[in-house]
């Protein structure tokens, strides 16, 4: 990470993006928030992407194009880049609405995460799944992943904590899980809505392919939240089991 000299560092990662990066990127500039600044790590695109982003002013968005590992590695290069004093992740395909700026009035304690909430579209028509909201609790967060575009982090946050590129698909859920379990940061929700978020983008086409993470989750709650998180999750888990429910 730099040298502080931005409020909000906003990183994105790209690869053949060209479909959504213009508009995403347009919803950020129409905040008209001179303490953003836009970081863009792009996995090496081949289409139109990196000229679109080239359309807007520098003073807002900087860019890297390469060979990279996938998303959660072009995240953790962004953050490397980001000299915001805090960071926010979206996709390519979501759009920041007019709440991101009423959100960012309220940072004040560079020792606390601040989220809001996020409010869905669909691109196609598919299943559908619940996008949750509002405060999470450790255990509610031991049950559910949180919508990762909800979530200011202070950057302190980044100096202890690296998204894991052996979670392909639940990285995010990781950091969250060791995030909340961290008594040295506070949490705060505040009922904002701050972004519009792609119900069709990649988490939910490909969360059931993350086999790493779903081994391992059990035992990142019991070493990030404790005994008693983790045993009410296994519990949890074999009540959903004995009434012959899928617990995923």
């Amino acid at each position: 990470m730099q040298e502080t000299g931005k409020l909000v560092s906003i990183i994105i990662a790209t690869y053949n993006s060209e479909k959504y990066i213009g508009e995403c990127l347009s919803s950020i500039q129409s905040l008209g928030q001179p303490a953003i600044e836009v970081v863009i790590v792009d996995g090496g695109s081949t289409d139109n992407t990196i000229n679109i982003v080239k359309g807007f002013d520098s003073s807002l968005v900087s860019w890297e194009s390469g060979p990279d590992k996938g998303i959660y590695d072009a995240l953790n290069k962004g953050v490397e880049r980001a000299r915001g004093r805090w960071l926010y992740f979206m996709g390519a395909d979501d759009r920041l609405l007019p709440g991101f700026g009423e959100m960012i009035q309220q940072l004040k304690d560079e020792n606390t995460v601040y989220y809001g909430n996020t409010t869905e579209y669909f691109e196609k028509e598919g299943p559908r799944y619940l996008l949750l909201k509002g405060a999470f609790s450790n255990y509610r967060l031991a049950k559910f992943c949180m919508n990762h575009q909800t979530i200011l982090y202070p950057a302190g946050v980044f100096r202890k904590y690296r998204y894991d590129l052996r979670y392909r698909v639940f990285a995010d859920y990781a950091l969250n899980i060791q995030v909340w379990g961290d008594k040295a940061f506070k949490k705060v929700h505040l009922p904002i809505t701050i972004a519009q978020y792609n119900m069709d983008g990649f988490s939910s086409v490909t969360k059931d392919k993350d086999f790493v993470f779903r081994q391992e989750k059990f035992g990142l709650v019991r070493k990030s939240m404790g005994w008693w998180i983790y045993l009410r999750l296994l519990s949890r888990k074999y009540k959903y089991q004995l009434r012959g429910k899928s617990w995923e």
